[in-house]
């Protein structure tokens, strides 16, 4: 066993508890079992999910049992917990399918076959699917108190606004996910319950049914939101979230983020989301401290999500991906890798057909992405060594560009100068 109350405690992650006294000693008193829910209202995990998928391997790590929730049911209806307004209802179809592709995503941080600490996975849909309207009311609602739910800040910070109310949908919620606690008791013998901050209600919400219902204890605790040092929520980028699946968040993408991570925040992140161990963190921020422009700190950071994540080939394909943007030749990339890489470059199609025969000339081709002007321009930057093709320099002004001059199927990358880009597209007609 191993005290995971003290490495939540070092790590900053406990931000509230139902005991901060005794819990400790709780759970080091034998296994236990502990849960955090997540709502398939995407397809993927993202980056805010991280942290309480981490949470849950560390107690796995620390001996014992994390049992990951799947809301098939409570995602139904959305959670209003900080939320300002209500959430758009998923059909059972997509329902079905985003709880699918969470379950593939969350075994690659878990172990679900390790014996007495084996993660187990649950769907709340299998038991609340199984209740009828009257029967809830009757066998969970009776103990239920609605001055319990309108106390909860949850619930008061949506009725107190004015541009919008709470629906009755919306304020069962709270009633679904606390019974979860307690069939999770009664199944398993669940006894704590983990989440974000935003979840206390939520939490306490679920130990009082238990105790109104089964006459037990159950506990809580909760981990602070992911957020940057100016108080924004971590992992949203010009595109919109940072998923953790590579077909919707590339592996380089996802390593740019981390890369470019405010010297502020590094510390907090490496803490929060990675498996480095407090002598090994404490070191990087002493390397960092003395050059923080090396950015040694994000640079570890960035490895250390991204091999978690992606696994070592993802790794290997982001830091190829990332040294093309300081000059490395360009192979063995695809037209996804390039589009993510150079997203922010101009880029002008052009038809196939040119490439054919006796090929493109390349002061044609500098002049079509617009990295000349004109072909005296193109002539000039090709005589004065500036001029590249996929990163490898070009000085001959009589070159002709085949199909072997592209980089991936369809793209060809020119530059000018260090950090000049541009693309060159080449689409059948």
């Amino acid at each position: 066993m191993k005290d995971i109350f003290a490495e939540l405690t070092w790590r900053g992650l406990l931000n509230q508890s139902t005991d901060d006294q005794h819990l400790g000693a709780w759970l080091m008193e034998k296994p236990r079992s502990v849960y955090i829910g997540f709502d398939p209202t995407a397809d993927s995990l993202h980056v805010g999910h991280l942290l309480q998928v981490m949470t849950l391997r560390r107690f796995q790590r620390a001996g014992h049992r994390p049992i990951p929730l799947v809301g098939g049911a409570t995602g139904m209806i959305g959670d209003p917990s900080g939320k300002s307004a209500e959430r758009n209802l998923l059909s059972v179809s997509v329902l079905r399918s985003n709880v699918a592709a969470m379950e593939k995503q969350l075994g690659r941080f878990l172990d679900f076959d390790c014996g007495p600490t084996s993660a187990l996975l649950v769907n709340n849909y299998d038991w609340m699917g199984k209740f009828s309207y009257l029967e809830f009311l009757r066998d969970v609602g009776k103990h239920f108190p609605v001055n319990v739910m309108l106390g909860k800040d949850s619930v008061k910070s949506r009725l107190e606004r004015t541009d919008s109310g709470l629906s009755y949908t919306e304020f069962s919620y709270m009633l679904l996910q606390a019974y979860d606690f307690v069939h999770l008791f009664d199944s398993y013998g669940c006894e704590l319950q983990a989440g974000g901050s935003d979840q206390w209600g939520n939490i306490t919400a679920g130990i009082d049914l238990a105790r109104r219902m089964r006459s037990v204890q159950l506990h809580g605790l909760t981990c602070p939101l992911l957020t940057k040092s100016d108080g924004t929520k971590m992992g949203k980028t010009e595109s919109g979230a940072l998923w953790l699946d590579p077909a919707k968040t590339s592996p380089y993408q996802f390593y740019q983020y981390w890369i470019n991570l405010a010297d502020a925040d590094v510390g907090k992140c490496l803490r929060y989301l990675t498996d480095l161990e407090r002598e090994a963190i404490e070191a990087i921020e002493a390397q960092h401290a003395i050059a923080p422009e090396k950015r040694e700190a994000q640079k570890r950071m960035a490895a250390e999500l991204t091999r978690l994540v992606h696994g070592e080939e993802g790794l290997t394909s982001a830091m190829r991906a990332t040294s093309v943007l300081f000059g490395a030749e360009i192979v063995n990339l695809n037209d996804a890798e390039l589009t993510d890489i150079f997203a922010d470059v101009p880029s002008s199609e052009l038809s196939r057909d040119r490439l054919a025969g006796a090929g493109l000339l390349i002061i044609e081709a500098l002049v079509e992405s617009g990295l000349a002007k004109s072909k005296g321009e193109a002539r000039r930057t090709l005589a004065q060594g500036g001029a590249y093709l996929n990163n490898r320099r070009v000085d001959n002004p009589e070159l002709r560009l085949g199909l072997d001059a592209l980089a991936s199927e369809t793209v060809m990358v020119l530059r000018s100068g260090k950090k000049k880009y541009a693309l060159l597209r080449f689409r059948s007609q």
